[in-house]
């Protein structure tokens, strides 16, 4: 399917200033959340859909790109790095765009909160914790960037403790439900102000929203799941490509900690 303009997606004009593309964006944000649109397939693409223009149109090399080139400014055979929305999954959007969606980042609960509690009717779900990236630089030569080429690059990175299998437990049975928020990786603060009582949601301290603890961690990676290691990564690069250029390839950063 052929995708929309970026800005036909929010709603606004090109010349749109950063405070209302926030404000369009979390509009659209809003409309077609999961918690208030259950089940609804349509909806969550286009709240992905939302997320993949603010994405693009927030960052200005991103925008200046697409306002050149469009669409094919932005993808990877363009050398812009840029943004692959079929990878781009609804906790990864909580993750990055969790503030403007009335939340700290985790994923869902915020937002329910801010809708007068748990639109979607569920238990709050789980934070699943992301690595970290990783920005390699590569030499061609002018007869590589004449043609296609294929690079394999050996990069060192951290990547899952082969002991535990990432988890960071000495075995299955160290791992626990965590006893402050019983599993749900939120608590519920309450503060009193001349308004009364305010309650929110936030991440639980003591599992940082896994809604799990480890009671025995492993020897190896003393409880992080990572280790350092190598990891040799074919990056095919396109003709044409130009100094100060990136190429993005998703899942090959740093893995994350505990799994």
């Amino acid at each position: 399917m052929e995708k929309r303009d970026y800005y036909e997606v929010l709603g606004v004009d090109k010349n749109v200033s950063a405070d209302d593309l926030k404000k369009a964006y979390r509009k659209k944000a809003m409309q077609y959340h999961p918690d208030r649109n259950p089940g609804d397939k349509e909806a969550e693409e286009k709240f992905k859909e939302a997320a993949e223009a603010y994405d693009v149109l927030s960052n200005p090399d991103k925008r200046a790109r697409y306002d050149q080139f469009g669409h094919a400014g932005l993808s990877g055979a363009a050398g812009a790095g840029g943004f692959d929305v079929g990878g781009f999954d609804l906790n990864s959007i909580f993750e990055r765009f969790g503030d403007l969606l009335g939340g700290a980042g985790g994923f869902r609960g915020g937002f329910s909160e801010f809708f007068g509690g748990g639109v979607g009717g569920g238990r709050p779900q789980k934070r699943v914790r992301r690595g970290s990236d990783l920005r390699i630089k590569v030499k061609l030569t002018l007869e590589e960037i004449a043609k296609n080429t294929e690079k394999k690059l050996k990069i060192q990175k951290d990547v899952p403790c082969p002991v535990c299998g990432g988890t960071g437990a000495k075995d299955k049975s160290s791992v626990v439900t965590c006893s402050k928020c019983h599993g749900s990786g939120q608590v519920v603060v309450q503060q009193r102000s001349i308004f009364g009582i305010m309650q929110s949601v936030s991440v639980c301290p003591d599992c940082h929203g896994s809604g799990e603890v480890i009671k025995d961690k492993c020897p190896n990676c003393h409880g992080t799941g990572t280790v350092k290691g190598d990891e040799v990564v074919t990056v095919n690069i396109p003709a044409g490509v130009e100094n100060g250029m990136q190429l993005s390839m998703r899942g090959k950063g740093n893995a994350a900690p505990n799994g």
